[in-house]
């Protein structure tokens, strides 16, 4: 089994022919310009790691990883035209270098993009892979709509933004990997577990995001430390600290919840001050550790090597241990 860099390095160069110069320039450089501004690339790399995890070259989920990658990017320039964001990654948004129009049509051609990279697969295959697409790819739209909503929601509850960041965000990880064990034909009851896996390492990972929006390091993290209590988002860590502070404490988060002052320094310091008070971080870590916990309880049963169990062990114990 290689590692997560040789993975990454594979996908990127993969990534790199398949950015190129088409006419009419004005709608593939905004496509080119986002799928050059990096990331992580978790998503492509665990569909790459699952295929080799069944056994199976990796370069043969080459076109269904770069799928993934390039419907992930098509999200976020529609996500950032939404959120009216001037950044992403540290450079100027799609619609904010170009134009709003030209974010929404170069999106449409990244989604048209994804689905065409099923047809290097044959006929199975590719039925495979674009009915689980054609499910995710609505689920993620279901979840961006959930977290619209919430903007304007004074009753989210936990249950409700578990299911959002599930839609929004998991079921893209859990998606990757099932597309890798589709490409290397694995057992349909792997293929459900290696997504399930996926799915609830997905939420831990996005509950492990919260966190450290609020309480990570901010010369690691690569973010505005509290970007989220400055937008003032409903996320785990303010929902379970209204559930657990006292009437006076609660109508005090509500009320931070309400303003948007010039210097956000204290209101970020308050509102860290009554989830730490509430509990409400140790609660988040626990459901952190049980999300993970959920996902690592699937390895057990997944037909596969343990030399490959311990890998997608190690590699889910990384992505929870880290401040970036």
């Amino acid at each position: 089994m290689q590692n997560i860099q040789y993975f990454q390095k594979a996908f990127n160069d993969y990534l790199a022919d398949f950015i190129q110069e088409r006419e009419p320039k004005s709608l593939y450089e905004p496509i080119n310009y986002i799928l050059e501004l990096g990331g992580k690339r978790l998503r492509p790399v665990l569909t790459l790691m699952t295929a080799e995890i069944f056994n199976t070259d990796h370069n043969k989920a080459l076109d269904a990883a770069l799928s993934v990658e390039v419907f992930h990017n098509f999200s976020l320039i529609h996500d950032d035209i939404m959120d009216d964001a001037p950044l992403r990654r540290g450079q100027e948004t799609v619609h904010e270098k170009w134009d709003l129009n030209t974010g929404i049509l170069s999106g449409d051609a990244m989604l048209i993009l994804a689905y065409q990279l099923f047809e290097n697969y044959d006929a199975e295959t590719f039925q495979a892979l674009a009915k689980l697409f054609s499910q995710t790819a609505l689920e993620v739209c279901e979840g961006q709509q959930y977290d619209i909503d919430f903007e304007t929601l004074d009753d989210v509850t936990i249950e409700q933004y578990l299911k959002m960041i599930e839609y929004k965000t998991a079921v893209l990880v859990g998606a990757a990997m099932k597309m890798g064990a589709i490409v290397a034909g694995a057992s349909e009851k792997d293929q459900n577990y290696i997504y399930d896996f996926g799915k609830n390492l997905g939420i831990a990972f996005q509950l492990q995001d919260d966190f450290l929006d609020v309480f990570g390091n901010p010369e690691t993290f690569g973010k505005q430390v509290g970007g989220d209590i400055i937008e003032n988002k409903k996320t785990y860590l303010f929902l379970k600290a209204l559930e657990l502070l006292n009437s006076d404490d609660k109508l005090q988060l509500q009320h931070l919840y309400s303003i948007s002052p010039s210097d956000q320094s204290d209101k970020i310091d308050s509102v860290k001050q009554l989830f730490v008070e509430s509990g409400s971080d140790n609660e988040t870590k626990k459901a952190i550790q049980i999300y993970t916990e959920k996902a690592m309880s699937i390895l057990d049963v997944l037909d596969i090597s343990e030399p490959n169990r311990q890998a997608l062990r190690d590699f889910g114990l990384m992505l929870m241990n880290r401040d970036v």
